[in-house]
């Protein structure tokens, strides 16, 4: 068998990178949530070498059938890195179940799995640094900020 038992996955934004903090008047109730959550963040662990991640997930293969043994955690928050960005520090993340496989699964272990999505953050936002993702994102931003400010703050509808 290939792959991994455990998969994670989100979307990162740099908090240094969040130049706007007010809510458009037509956002709808789940971005306004959203933007509430980033400026919490913000407040709470600063913009310097902090990263949100959102529409983060977290999959535990415990057999190699999905439709027995997996179980899925999603999860939200803030990673902190060291002071060059080069390794993941700490997560104050936000996780809950969202989908399970598993019969046998029982609150004890989805104790220990919720605490086990925290470690897995730690190791793969350091893989997410060393495969320079990181860094890719910090341009794409960067990009659309220079867009952005070249027409005036305008950049299309949806965006």
């Amino acid at each position: 068998m290939t792959g991994q038992w455990v998969e994670v996955e989100f979307d990162c934004m740099p908090l240094r990178s969040v130049s706007r903090l007010d809510v458009p008047v037509d956002a709808s109730p789940a971005y306004e949530q959203f933007v509430l959550r980033v400026k919490d963040a913000m407040s709470t662990h600063g913009t310097h070498n902090t990263y949100y991640l959102h529409r983060g997930s977290c999959t535990y293969h415990l057999t190699n059938d999905p439709q027995r043994g997996q179980i899925v955690f999603a999860f939200e928050g803030t990673v902190m890195t060291g002071e060059k960005d080069l390794q993941t520090k700490a997560v104050d993340v936000k996780i809950r179940l969202k989908a399970e496989t598993c019969a046998w699964l029982s609150e004890p272990m989805v104790e220990f799995l919720t605490e086990s999505v925290k470690h897995a953050l730690l190791v793969e936002f350091d893989r997410y640094i060393e495969a320079g993702d990181l860094q890719k994102t910090e341009d794409r931003i960067k990009a659309i900020q220079a867009e952005s400010d070249s027409a005036d703050g305008f950049m299309g509808m949806y965006l």
